[in-house]
């Protein structure tokens, strides 16, 4: 299963990261010519940068402060948080393109001495030693990022960014360079994939009230008239038991530097999980419709109604599910008091939906800690898929818990589409609906006319991965074709496509370009390697 609620501008200092200026000789003009090609985009040519956006290096403190740490983070980049002048900047300036020992020392010398800056000289020999430290340091000590799987064949693979916190979702518009980054506590990242740029530009003190509890924010989608939505999940400890306050903001439309100003766009709320978790509210996204689309997730593992083991303990509501979760929402974005339509219900925690080229939904769902498969569902207006009552392709009648609730009479569940394989455990003769349990499909899209011929017309997911059992399972995206049978019903047949990747939580079509959202560093569930925040692929054809 996936984490339960999933616990404008450059880079910091220098921009660095753009190619570097061909070697010259040392002279007076050498650093400034430099500073101009590599840094003053982000910084200005006054070295003022942007309040709050791009730090100041211009009489910064932070850069006068440590000349062995500023040839640091010219050779290796930084993430934040720091504060300069009193300002906190939180964002991440990546590993630079290579520079020789003179270029870092001339650049340096210069942004220590203009502008009214008093630090002394970086000299070559400085440099020199600060490289040769770096280079000695025991990489196994730091947590590396896993190197970079073989792409698949015909495509090409890049690192665009690695993250200074954990990501959950990436969103774009036409006609930018730039995506937007969300953190599941509420902070908003703009980053240039181009040069790798990246700074946050929100956070969740900027548009949420934050003294009731602590927020999880899980959804990020911009439509097409340009407005930015994100969804709020937030414990709030009211009587007579606990709540999930759910609040969407949405943004005005967005101009070029896609920084937004957020304003509760609905607000709803339903009692806290069973127990020490919930589910929550996540994706949103525009159908083809024009209306919003909201996956709900379950606020039980199974539906259980008494609280399980902590049945005594009254701050949780003992009422199993209800009217709006384990749902997909429709909400009308042009009404003036926008309301919940419930679209289809009984699916269990469906981190992503997407839609073909017909206008069909699809969704994937993790599922409970018992050990059954993972579903894909044609979701379609007014259906039920079965949960809590009956879980993937297995009868009604077999029971992953003893509370698992009967069939109320009367109600019609329609099946999980059904895996022939060869990848994620189905097969020609042992189909399964739908995915290997536990590997959590994550990430969704429809491959449209710009992929490669063997894709177009797919779904891609992705699979964040598996924390139960004693094996890895996803850590990978998935080709899925979809095709009706003689039924009129849905079958999938599966490839795995790309991997191994750490933990795929999700990704984005821009052209053709797929950015890949790895959660964390490890691949894998095996090992005692942290769980430190991942990074930002493209992959290109």
């Amino acid at each position: 299963m996936l984490p339960r609620a999933l616990a404008v501008t450059l880079p910091l200092l220098a921009s660095l990261s753009a190619p570097a200026a061909a070697h010259a000789e040392s002279s007076p003009g050498a650093g400034a010519t430099l500073y101009q090609i590599n840094c003053s985009a982000c910084h200005q040519a006054t070295g003022e940068g942007l309040k709050g956006i791009f730090p100041p290096l211009a009489q910064s403190d932070y850069l006068l402060a440590d000349k062995e740490r500023s040839i640091r983070i010219a050779l290796q980049g930084i993430g934040g948080p720091i504060v300069v002048n009193g300002v906190e900047y939180q964002g991440v300036m990546p590993a630079p393109a290579p520079m020789d020992d003179q270029q870092v020392a001339d650049v340096l010398t210069y942004v220590r001495s203009a502008w009214g800056n008093r630090g002394d000289a970086v000299t070559p020999a400085e440099v020199k030693q600060v490289r040769a430290a770096l280079a000695a340091t025991d990489a196994d000590k730091n947590d590396p990022f896993a190197p970079l799987p073989p792409p698949p064949a015909g495509y090409r693979l890049r690192e665009v960014v690695r993250l200074p916190v954990h990501a959950v979702k990436l969103a774009t518009m036409p006609g930018v360079d730039w995506l937007l980054v969300l953190n599941n506590s509420g902070e908003l990242y703009r980053l240039e994939p181009a040069s790798g740029n990246l700074a946050r530009v929100l956070v969740a003190k900027d548009y949420a009230e934050l003294g009731a509890g602590k927020i999880d924010v899980l959804g990020m989608t911009i439509d097409s008239k340009k407005r930015l939505y994100l969804v709020t999940n937030q414990r709030v400890a009211e009587q007579p038991w606990h709540i999930n306050r759910v609040v969407i903001f949405r943004s005005e439309p967005l101009d070029a530097t896609g920084v937004p100003r957020l304003k509760p766009w609905l607000r709803s709320s339903y009692p806290w999980g069973f127990s020490y978790y919930n589910h929550g509210v996540c994706h949103i996204a525009e159908g083809p419709d024009g209306l919003i689309y909201v996956s709900s997730g379950a606020r039980t593992d199974g539906g259980e109604v008494d609280g399980g083991i902590f049945k005594k303990d009254t701050i949780y509501w003992k009422g199993g599910e209800t009217d709006t979760t384990a749902a997909i929402w429709r909400i009308d974005p042009n009404a003036d008091v926008p309301k919940i339509e419930v679209f289809a219900r009984g699916i269990r925690n469906a981190w992503t939906f997407a839609w073909n080229d017909r206008g069909d939904l699809f969704s994937v769902s993790n599922g409970p800690d018992a050990h059954r498969p993972e579903e894909m569902d044609h979701v379609e207006q007014g259906k039920h898929y079965g949960f809590p009552y009956q879980y993937a392709d297995f009868p009604a009648t077999d029971k992953p818990y003893p509370y698992t609730p009967d069939v109320p009479p009367g109600l019609t569940i329609t099946p999980a589409i059904r895996n022939f394989g060869p990848a994620a455990g189905g097969s020609e003769t042992k189909p399964i609906a739908t995915f290997d349990a536990h590997s959590s499909p994550a990430g969704m899209l429809f491959c449209n006319a710009d992929w490669p011929a063997p894709l177009r017309g797919k779904m891609l997911v992705g699979r964040f991965g598996n924390f139960l059992l004693d094996d890895s399972y996803g850590y990978d995206i998935l080709a899925v074709d979809l095709q009706r049978n003689a039924a009129n019903v849905y079958e999938a047949r599966m490839t795995t496509f790309f991997a191994p990747l750490a933990r795929p939580i999700d990704f984005l079509q821009v052209g053709k370009k797929l950015y890949i959202l790895e959660y964390t560093r490890p691949v894998g569930k095996h090992g005692t390697r942290p769980m430190n925040p991942g990074r930002i692929l493209e992959l290109s054809w």
